[in-house]
């Protein structure tokens, strides 16, 4: 039997990338995705034209109650997932001043509170298991240095990194691994950046270049492999060499 891997956030962009690599990988893959659904189908016959196996999953990450009552009901159908990337996330940018309630409230339930929600259900069925296990974040370089008119979403990514240090020790003795990914400037095929912000952001990267979402699920890849058995509590930057 495949081992399974949920993917959050798998309907298009990064997430989407991850699930198609993974299942190349041999894994099955449990498609996270929260409105887009035609993104997730899509995600889904993708995988399954190359002889993949995936099945769709739907939920909130930001709904507490929600994550707990499907992962736990798709865990009893299925049996425990081997790993975990958790990729799902938004952005509300603005200048500190202009910030509304909303905007920081809904980036920090959605990107930060979404690691207790989603990690949660998943980690006991995980260590009865016995078959160690895989947990990837997905961060990002805003989490390392913070990012002007980011900070909502620099806060919620600098606080995926300590909980994922933290989880790492306390899982390490279970022979399943916590990492951090933290991608920088990623075309994802729908950035929506202000041409001339994208120009002044191009000068801090040495490569030149945004980084392809190929190249972040190659790196998913590792992390989730066999061969990385012992790399945990670390935190991996993508991002042409910004930092």
């Amino acid at each position: 039997m495949k081992r399974t891997i949920l993917v959050t956030g798998a309907s298009k962009g990064i997430g989407k990338a991850i699930a198609y690599k993974l299942s190349q990988d041999g894994f099955a893959i449990a498609i996270h995705y929260h409105n887009d659904k035609q993104g997730a189908i899509d995600t889904k016959k993708a995988i399954e034209q190359l002889g993949g196996s995936a099945r769709l999953i739907q939920f909130d990450v930001s709904n507490r109650e929600q994550c707990q009552q499907i992962i736990e009901a798709d865990i009893e159908l299925y049996g425990a997932y081997y790993g975990v990337v958790n990729n799902a996330g938004i952005i509300r940018d603005g200048a500190f001043p202009a910030l509304t309630e909303d905007d920081w409230n809904s980036v920090i339930h959605t990107d930060l509170d979404s690691f207790y929600n989603v990690l949660h259900p998943c980690i006991m069925p995980m260590i009865r298991l016995r078959s160690g296990g895989r947990i990837i974040i997905i961060s990002s370089v805003s989490g390392l240095v913070g990012n002007r008119g980011q900070v909502n979403y620099s806060a919620a990514k600098a606080g995926l990194i300590g909980a994922s240090k933290a989880l790492a020790l306390e899982l390490a003795k279970r022979k399943i691994t916590v990492n951090c990914i933290a991608p920088g400037l990623i075309d994802t095929g729908i950035l929506d950046m202000d041409p001339i912000a994208l120009q002044e952001a191009m000068k801090m990267i040495p490569l030149k270049r945004m980084g392809h979402v190929e190249e972040v699920a190659g790196l998913t890849s590792y992390l989730m492999s066999d061969i990385a058995g012992y790399v945990t509590r670390q935190v991996i930057s993508i991002n042409g060499g910004m930092i």
